[in-house]
């Protein structure tokens, strides 16, 4: 089967119908006294992938990996990687290798004996061993560091010794836990690519917990999010961000605003729902959704603070809101100004910076209006 590649046409085999998943969780339950930890999850990942389960502490997503591990047990369904049924088997018997948040190396051991130390648990021969410690080792871009002890390297270092020690055994399916998380901010902004890059030449099939969104959005080909014990959404990171699918991926996936409103109408041959909304000017605001919904429905609408335009003037636009500046963050690359309409909504609204400047483009106080088109308006009812 061929790989997926992301560089150049990317192959999406989830969007196949004649495409076998290579790891299928099928109806998984776990619980530990009444609290359902994995709540009847059904999940299929292709070959080539790199997937991400993402949540918030006590998702789910853990007990998922250790599951799929075999550190746990499901109380119900069942787990196959590539056709085969793992469920009850051991996890030294499963084509699984898993990477620790810890990175869980020997420290007496060096680089090089870290790498070998399970294809010696496996009986592979000595020449054997030593041809892929080097592979590893050139894999992951250290290959004059064999002999250095994990005290010697930096933590960038020691998760890429941990990756090539768990791709050593060339298992079928890697399993990574919070993998960048011992990693400070710039190191893991760069480690992501690493990994990326690394995961696309071997071709092996990654699936990775996270709670850091922005590293499930940088590293993954698709994204699980999780939320008591269940899979909310699964989709690319772009769609996960442009269309979120209920209010919980909306909020946990980047910045939003979320204004709520009731169905008054809606356009069939534009696609615009026409809902009612204090927040905005005329009381009516416009948003693109294909499925009409009865009038009355209650709904939220989702829109990201970069698809709002500011301005210091009325301007025409789909949608239209009034308010003052209450509060500006600074962050380099753009400033983020929380806006108060009258109707007492805060509106967070991003500028991106374009010219060089040490002053925030608008002030506390100023009255701003802002204006988004209906299309870049995201309805919810759940």
């Amino acid at each position: 089967m061929a790989e997926p590649v992301r560089h150049g046409a990317p192959l999406e085999p989830w969007k196949d119908p004649a495409a076998k998943p290579f790891l299928r969780v099928e109806n998984v339950t776990k619980t530990f006294g009444k609290v359902y930890a994995c709540d009847d999850i059904s999940l299929d990942v292709y070959r080539g992938e790199f997937f991400a389960l993402l949540g918030g502490s006590g998702s789910g997503k853990s007990t998922l990996l250790r599951i799929l591990a075999g550190f746990e047990t499901p109380d119900r369904g069942r787990v196959l990687i590539d056709g085969v049924d793992v469920t009850a088997m051991p996890p030294y018997a499963r084509p699984v290798n898993m990477m620790f948040q810890s990175y869980a190396l020997f420290p007496h051991m060096t680089v090089a004996q870290n790498i070998a130390f399970g294809l010696k648990q496996d009986g592979m021969g000595a020449g054997e061993v030593r041809d892929r410690v080097q592979q590893m080792l050139e894999l992951v871009q250290m290959p004059q560091l064999g002999n250095r002890k994990p005290d010697q390297l930096s933590g960038g270092q020691r998760q890429r010794v941990a990756l090539a020690r768990a791709l050593a055994k060339q298992p079928k399916l890697l399993l990574l836990d919070e993998p960048l998380g011992a990693l400070d901010k710039r190191l893991r902004e760069r480690t992501q690519f690493e990994l990326v890059n690394i995961q696309e030449r071997v071709g092996t099939t990654f699936v990775m917990v996270t709670h850091d969104q922005e590293e499930a959005m940088t590293m993954s080909s698709r994204i699980a999010v999780m939320d008591a014990g269940r899979i909310v959404q699964v989709s690319t990171p772009a769609a996960l961000y442009e269309y979120p699918s209920t209010r919980f991926v909306a909020e946990f996936i980047g910045g939003i605003n979320l204004f709520e409103g009731r169905v008054l109408g809606h356009d069939a041959d534009q696609r615009i729902a026409r809902i009612a909304c204090a927040a905005v000017e005329g009381g009516v605001l416009h948003a693109r959704h294909a499925d009409p919904l009865p009038e009355g429905t209650a709904v939220s609408v989702a829109v990201r603070p970069e698809k709002i335009d500011v301005h210091e003037a009325p301007p025409r636009a789909d949608n239209v809101a009034v308010g003052k500046v209450r509060d500006i963050a600074y962050l380099g690359d753009v400033s983020i100004y929380h806006v108060e309409t009258e109707s007492g909504a805060v509106v967070r609204v991003q500028e991106t910076h374009v010219e060089r400047s040490s002053e925030p483009h608008y002030d506390w106080g100023e009255t701003l209006w802002l204006s988004w088109p209906a299309s870049g308006a995201v309805v919810l009812s759940t």
